[in-house]
């Protein structure tokens, strides 16, 4: 691979193509901003290539956890049968991220049917990563791997709360904010002091 001046790329390195800021680790401001591009502060390289070692090694530690990792369903007798749990997992068995939902119908909800409502829908309880294994894009194939088997079940529509990085990864999966708001709950122990 070859810079934009002609120059050959190290070979010693891992080089990758650069596509969007989050490629390239110059692009300090990637994290922080949502730019269009023609508002980038610096031009994108064609490709990139890490000099410190550590980061390096954690590089090539991430490309082979996504490449190993495997997603699953879980289907075990002891699970009801409108629950629906994913697992991630590293060779070995070790478990590194778990996804659960479950089957609800609207009728339950609103006390009666209306012809424009799904007979059931999916309610996306939870999305939990290692966090040593976040950022890694095992999040995103949990719920991906919901959605396809929702899909596949005839299941078309499905709800979350979410806050925070969650928030942003069920956005980045096709999911869209409604404009009802939820009330934040905790049921503790009297007296026990509780941290949300």
């Amino acid at each position: 691979m070859w810079d934009e001046a002609g120059r050959r790329y190290p070979a010693h390195l891992d080089v990758w193509p650069v596509h969007e800021p989050r490629d390239w680790p110059g692009a300090w401001w990637a994290e922080w901003y949502r730019l269009p591009p023609e508002r980038y502060p610096l031009p994108l390289p064609p490709a990139a290539y890490e000099l410190n070692r550590r980061y390096r090694d954690n590089r090539r530690w991430a490309a082979e956890v996504r490449r190993t990792a495997q997603v699953r369903r879980v289907l075990s007798s002891d699970l009801p049968a409108t629950s629906w749990r994913y697992v991630a997992e590293l060779p070995g068995g070790k478990l590194v991220g778990e996804l659960r939902a479950h089957e609800r119908s609207p009728f339950l909800e609103h006390g009666e049917w209306h012809p424009d409502e799904p007979e059931r829908e999916m309610v996306l309880d939870g999305v939990l990563v290692d966090a040593r294994y976040r950022r890694l894009g095992l999040g995103r194939r949990l719920v991906t791997a919901l959605v396809t088997g929702m899909r596949e079940a005839g299941i078309d529509d499905a709800a979350a709360i979410a806050e925070g990085s969650g928030t942003d990864l069920l956005l980045a999966c096709g999911f869209e904010i409604e404009a009802r708001r939820p009330t934040a709950l905790r049921l503790g122990h009297p007296g026990k002091r509780c941290f949300s």
